[in-house]
């Protein structure tokens, strides 16, 4: 199904450049990267020895030489269930273990058998399953393709650009390399990294033969499309703490997910690179020795080893479905985390944030979470609170609790030096702080002053902080406190580009190893925490900034310390939707921008954006004005209510998708070109989305408006035969083509895509939980064949319950032959529900002559309805049907 967000942001824009941008690296100014990047494409130096090759059930190995320094590496293939091919390189006889990363992948994949099917003493030629699919490795230069018939889908060192630093005793370095700089330490400002084994990096190359447009690698403040980095800096990931962030710009921010997407009109493939080091990848698009477009992609890493999933699709599902495989599916979250969150640094005590929930009440505005910020700390101490400005936690919760209401505290992994301080010195007792290059706890300065820095590679110290959570040891804690996990990168005030120093220590391994996973764990820990918390029953919400391959199953992110500019609101877009091409759909941006001071037209526009994507919050900076939506004057209060309220009618059609991004590993958020491959016009829009069921069922599409004072906008409607209904005027309007929208401040382009069928609840209270037993209103949308289908899924909305008990209810909702019917999509579930279906509008409709309902138990009753032939909508009032059981709607 579909809602088309057509989010519609043509905007005209002005970049304020505010990161410093001398606080982070180039990659002239990054030694591995530089040194990397100066080797050009050629003639590998690497030849396979045939003559070592060996093929067991499971994999084939081979090593590698490299001509110049004589250094062995293994090569080491996997055919992998679902059309997956795994590659893996590392050295032979290293002089200690290199890293290699735990945790991220769900389980060893599963293999399938891959056979010889010719051979000489120039090439292998390896079967991947059928007839046409092969994987030749070429010997002299090494070099890996994989075939499709005559056709290359992909190439693996066919630039020449493989190189693997070896790890080394110092002193024996190779004559031609000990003049290069920064091989052994380098120096960044004041900042010294040593390197006790030299320089470790590696680095790999990949084409993509007749691929122009490739996706990916967030997380990054760019367009959906990824741009040729030829002559400027590559695509960096590396998670850092960046203070308002440019615009249209490769550099590193909070995230870093090394997923890459290859699509054109034939195929879709997507390579996953493992590894949790400072990693660059150039992208070159151009055309190919054929002339034929080709883009190339090369990785480059710090340490670690080379280990790549290739994902050979072929369509855009099957390649989420694939990674999902591999890395695991977004959490089912709480309904209830799928509403609105209102955020500030800081609310300032108990009194404040009553009144903010009472103004909420007083302007007849939904939410369901408040946050509180550092401030609400005693001194920057997790897990406390401020005696004087929150004495009594409990009531404080407890008055949310009645109105079925919840709050989210900020949980920081940085940890104040205080002796007096119960979670520093239990961890500085038990070992868990991660230590300085000498052996010490490493300390650097955040927040709280000087603080530790928990060592959450390791799994006691992340059982230990899942302990923390216990409503015994968090005091003042209830059921309904969450978390949110910030400056999780981590950030280290005084540390090299605001981070942590590379050679700090986690047992054997080095900061620069793991830095990437470091908020992937604290997400992990503290999910657990929750759950654990409950006795294993109810499903958590954290929200974390920092985040790796497999954060999607520890809850949601967010895209930063965003500002008020019409830009930033434009830039949430493509950054929600990369994620989401990532397995990262719980996504969403700071409703308002953080920094700076939104006009009201912005903040309005911002709720109107915000209220279609999948994490809805707004969030100020301490130093802006206070912006609660009733603060803009009336009308612009009324434009925030409508928004915000129109979210809540829609909860459970984004539960229902959270539900099958859990179950398929599908994003929710999806670009044009995911359900329309062929459509080239789709391939670089990025300012409008699909908000996704299952695989090739959309229903809405959305756009975002700006500038300023805009009027119109031009949305194109994919689809060649399709229709679409306006969600506001269900006017009908025919796909394949640009479409010129009207538009007024209290109108966002919206449009449900003929064909689906989308539940909504039109009774908004002031929660979701209080929204639980209310009616539905069913809204049918035929296509061009007068058909529609859709889904209905019930649960507790909290719990784990329907995964253990088989708790809920998932119905399919089917028009066809003029009858909507009904029918049970898991016949061995079970959930009881209060809730029935109040009203139907079918979009398109004719009139009918009578309209009959015929239930389960044989009964038939007649049906009041309105027939509208301006809008050709039929409207059936009160059909009466319990939203859990089989029934039909005969239209005669």
């Amino acid at each position: 199904m579909c809602l088309y967000l057509v989010l519609v942001l043509s905007v005209f824009l002005s970049i304020i450049q505010a990161v410093d941008r001398s606080n982070f690296k180039t990659c002239d100014q990054s030694a591995f990267c530089s040194r990397q990047r100066a080797m050009k494409p050629g003639q590998s130096s690497y030849r396979a020895l045939l003559e070592t090759l060996e093929l067991s059930d499971s994999h084939l190995t081979v090593q590698l030489l490299n001509n110049n320094n004589k250094v062995l590496l293994l090569l080491e293939l996997y055919r992998l269930q679902g059309n997956m091919t795994r590659v893996k390189i590392n050295e032979l006889k290293p002089v200690k273990p290199r890293y290699e990363v735990p945790d991220v992948l769900i389980t060893d994949p599963p293999t399938e058998l891959m056979s010889v099917v010719a051979q000489d003493e120039h090439r292998v030629v390896l079967s991947l399953g059928g007839e046409d699919w092969r994987l030749i490795l070429s010997a002299q230069p090494f070099r890996l393709d994989i075939m499709e018939g005559p056709q290359v889908l992909l190439s693996l060192n066919s630039r020449g650009l493989l190189a693997f630093e070896q790890l080394r005793i110092q002193g024996e370095e190779a004559e031609e390399e000990v003049d290069q700089p920064g091989m052994w330490e380098e120096t960044f400002k004041t900042h010294a990294d040593t390197k006790p084994n030299g320089p470790s990096s590696i680095s790999l190359d990949f084409s993509l033969p007749g691929v122009e447009h490739v996706y990916g690698i967030p997380e990054h403040a760019d367009g959906l499309r990824l741009k040729n980095t030829d002559g400027g800096d590559p695509y960096r990931l590396y998670n850092l703490d960046v203070f308002q962030y440019e615009l249209f710009n490769p550099m590193a921010l909070y995230g870093a997910v090394p997923v890459l997407l290859s699509h054109n009109t034939h195929r879709t493939m997507g390579l996953f690179w493992l590894n949790a080091a400072e990693t660059w990848v150039d992208v070159s698009s151009g055309q190919g020795s054929s002339e034929v477009p080709q883009t190339d992609v090369r990785w480059i890493s710090e340490s670690g080893i080379i280990d790549v999933f290739i994902m050979l699709g072929p369509r855009p599902n099957d390649v989420f479905t694939q990674y999902a495989s591999l890395t695991g599916t977004q959490a089912f979250p709480p309904l209830s985390s799928l509403a609105y969150h209102q955020c500030r640094w800081n609310y300032n005590d108990q009194e404040d944030v009553s009144a903010v929930d009472q103004g909420f009440d007083e302007h007849d505005i939904p939410y369901d979470f408040i946050w509180l910020d550092i401030e609400h700390t005693d001194g920057k101490r997790y897990f406390t609170w401020d005696n004087n400005k929150f004495p009594q936690p409990k009531d404080m919760l407890q008055g949310l609790l009645d109105k079925r209401r919840k709050m989210v505290t900020i949980v920081d992994p940085h940890i104040k030096v205080d002796s007096s301080y119960k979670i520093h010195t239990e961890i500085r007792s038990r070992g868990y702080y991660i230590k300085n290059k000498d052996g010490g706890d490493y300390e650097g300065w955040c927040w709280p002053g000087n603080a530790g820095y928990p060592d959450f590679t390791n799994p006691e110290m992340r059982k230990w902080w899942a302990s923390m959570f216990a409503y015994g040891q968090y005091e003042g804690s209830m059921e309904n406190l969450y978390t949110w996990n910030d400056m999780n990168e981590p950030s280290v005030f005084n540390g090299p580009e605001v981070t942590m120093h590379k050679d700090a220590l986690h047992g054997p391994w080095e900061h620069r190893d793991v830095h990437n996973l470091y908020g992937f764990y604290v997400q992990m820990a503290t999910a657990e925490g929750q759950i654990q918390r409950s006795g294993g029953l109810e499903r958590p919400f954290v929200l974390t900034r920092a985040f790796f391959a497999g954060s999607q199953r520890y809850g949601a992110v967010w895209t930063g310390d965003n500002a008020a500019e019409w830009g930033h609101l434009k830039m949430s877009i493509p950054m929600c939707l990369s994620l989401g091409l990532v397995g990262i759909s719980f996504c969403g941006a700071d409703v308002g921008g953080f920094f700076k001071t939104p006009s009201a037209e912005l903040l309005v526009r911002w709720y109107q954006a915000g209220a279609y994507q999948p994490f809805f919050r707004a969030h100020a900076h301490l130093d802006t004005p206070r912006r609660e939506p009733w603060l803009f004057g009336p009308d612009n209060t009324a434009l925030i209510r409508e928004a915000v309220r129109q979210r809540y009618t829609l909860l459970p059609y984004w539960y229902l998708q959270f539900y099958h991004a859990q179950r398929t590993g599908q994003p929710v958020m999806r670009p044009l070109w995911v359900e329309y491959p062929e459509d080239i016009a789709t391939f670089s829009i990025d300012d409008e989305f699909l908000i996704a069921l299952q695989p090739g069922e959309d229903d809405a599409l959305a756009q975002t408006n700006s500038p300023p004072v805009s009027s119109g906008v031009t949305a194109y409607l994919p689809g060649n035969g399709e229709v679409w209904y306006d969600v506001h005027t269900f006017q009908r309007h025919d796909g394949a083509q640009n479409l010129s929208i009207p538009v007024t401040m209290s109108s966002i382009p919206v449009f449900q895509r003929g064909g689906s069928i989308i539940c909504r609840k039109n009774r908004v209270r002031r929660s979701s939980s209080c929204m639980e037993n209310d009616p539905y209103t069913l809204y049918v949308a035929l296509d061009s064949q007068g058909n529609a289908e859709g889904e209905l899924y019930i649960d507790d909305g909290h719990t784990f319950k329907h995964e253990t008990d088989k708790q809920f209810i998932h119905r399919r909702l089917s028009f066809t032959a003029n009858s909507l019917s009904s029918s049970d999509l898991s016949p061995d579930s079970q959930f009881p529900s209060a809730s029935w279906v109040e009203q139907v509008n079918i979009l398109g409709a004719q009139k009918p002559d009578a309209v009959t309902l015929t239930t389960t138990d044989g009964g038939e009753s007649s049906v009041e309805f309105a027939f509208d032939p301006d809008t050709a909508v039929l409207t059936l009032r009160k059909p009466g049907m319990n939203a859990g059981v089989n029934w039909t709607l005969h239209l005669r």
